[in-house]
């Protein structure tokens, strides 16, 4: 997201925040988040994709919401200005491939409206068979989770999306020997899975709130956590959404100073980092030691000040729109241990792994005919959750390593904690201090040292360069 779409974002946010009456309130808001998924979306060079992908996210999440809400709540009459507002906007901006100026709410010249017409025609038939014979069964719900699981691996296996290239540039005639992984960018799509994965588990086990069509797409592609989240639950942000908009001094002044405290760290520290961090060209590069740590230290605080910046601006925006988007750092990197750091950095990811991973995974393994040992039951399910976090970031060997770096170090400190536990409280508080910090080093430099197998593109480059902080190089 550039500097001046946030920007905009914020003067959007902050009239609407001002001007919009509680009654137009909703109906806004999802106008103004579908316009976002398409301004958002990055150029693509397959001709017609930086307007389909777009497209498509809006088609899945009316179809889910029809998939996760009974038979009986799905009333036309209540829910159809929100298909409108939806179908309004793809035409209208198709129709403006004939006005011969570029906007910037499509990357790039649309389609032709023909073809929008015969895709709405589609998605629309599709729902319509939905919306009357389908229910949300345990089965259609588990072939739609699954459904949207493979879109997330073509997407981040590089060999898939590179096929999938070939194929849409074959139809589209353009050259197959060109088609790359990067093709397929598909804005906010890691995001927007987890929130369509979200509603659809919590549907088969019977915790979804009843919520409508509006509410649904604005809880889905909300446009201040679109591409960067933090992820949040349905019934806490329909919670916000329904509340009336009332906005005080202290609202703004917490929206601002949330606001600008993500602009600075950025496009300040983090865009400044970024000029001598860790990346695939400077890795190779380095010959030193102690080169090679600047390199990484920088890397670490990058990351950190980026990811942050944006989840700020994200809750400063969302807090002038009346939603009070969930925290997702707390000062990680000041942890004594990798388990607190975890519980304190991208947190609402982890809380997503916890709640549909982690914690049934548990329960099952502890349940299960044949006998686990706590040991086995810990060491399977952090390793587990953690490499599928790596995968989440990309379908590659080094992000497989990354997590088991994490997981393995997990255990080890779960286990440590077992068996320190008791031993270390009679200790006065001077060292328990000294043990902490020391903790806190420890803890922020075996992240740092995963942060190589994160950032750089292969595990070769990644251990060339291990060497090099190791100093045998």
């Amino acid at each position: 997201m550039t500097l001046a779409y946030i920007l905009v974002s914020f003067v959007i946010a902050a009239v609407l925040g001002v001007a919009v009456r509680e009654r137009g309130r909703l109906s806004v808001l999802l106008a103004i988040s579908a316009l976002a998924v398409y301004a958002l979306q990055p150029a693509l060079p397959v001709r017609g994709l930086d307007f389909w992908l777009p497209t498509l996210t809006l088609g899945l999440t009316v179809l889910a919401w029809i998939l996760t809400t009974p038979r009986q709540e799905r009333s036309w009459r209540a829910n159809w200005p929100a298909a409108a507002i939806l179908v309004g906007i793809v035409l209208l901006l198709g129709l403006t491939r004939y006005l011969g100026i570029s906007t910037p709410l499509t990357a790039s010249n649309p389609p032709q409206v023909q073809m929008i017409l015969v895709v709405l025609a589609v998605v629309a038939a599709a729902g319509f068979f939905l919306w009357r014979f389908s229910k949300p069964g345990r089965l259609i719900l588990s072939a739609a989770f699954v459904f949207v699981i493979l879109i997330f691996i073509l997407l981040k296996v590089p060999s898939l999306s590179e096929w999938a290239s070939q194929v849409l540039r074959g139809w589209n005639g353009q050259s197959t020997l060109l088609a790359s992984p990067l093709d397929l960018r598909w804005l906010g799509f890691s995001y927007i899975a987890f929130r369509l994965l979200h509603t659809l588990r919590d549907r088969q086990s019977g915790r979804l709130p009843s919520v409508s069509l509006s509410e649904y797409l604005v809880y889905v592609i909300f446009f201040p956590a679109l591409s960067a989240g933090p992820i949040d639950r349905i019934e806490r942000f329909v919670g916000d959404l329904r509340q009336p908009l009332s906005l005080n001094s202290d609202d703004y002044g917490e929206a601002g100073t949330r606001f600008v405290l993500g602009l600075f760290k950025k496009f300040v520290i983090a865009d400044t980092l970024g000029l001598v961090a860790m990346n695939a060209t400077t890795a190779t590069q380095v010959r030193t030691a102690g080169w090679a740590w600047v390199l990484l230290y920088a890397y670490a605080f990058q990351i950190y000040f980026d990811f942050s910046g944006y989840t700020d601006i994200a809750i400063g925006l969302g807090r002038l729109l009346g939603i009070k988007l969930p925290e997702n750092f707390n000062a990680p990197y000041l942890k004594p241990n990798l388990t607190l750091f975890w519980n304190n950095w991208h947190m609402t990811l982890t809380q997503w792994f916890r709640a549909y991973f982690f914690n049934p995974v548990t329960r099952a393994l502890r349940s299960s005919k044949r006998k686990f040992s706590i040991s086995g039951i810990v060491f399977i399910t952090q390793m587990g959750t953690m490499v599928l976090i790596g995968l989440w970031h990309g379908v590659t060997w080094n992000f497989v390593a990354w997590g088991v770096w994490h997981g393995l170090g997990l255990f080890v400190h779960n286990r440590w904690s077992v068996w320190t536990k008791g031993r270390f409280a009679v200790l006065p508080i001077n060292w328990q201090k000294v043990l902490n910090v020391g903790g806190g080093l420890l803890t922020f430099h075996f992240v740092a040292i995963g942060w190589v197998f994160f950032a750089l593109p292969s595990l070769s480059v990644s251990g060339q360069f291990l060497q090099t902080l190791a100093g045998l190089k």
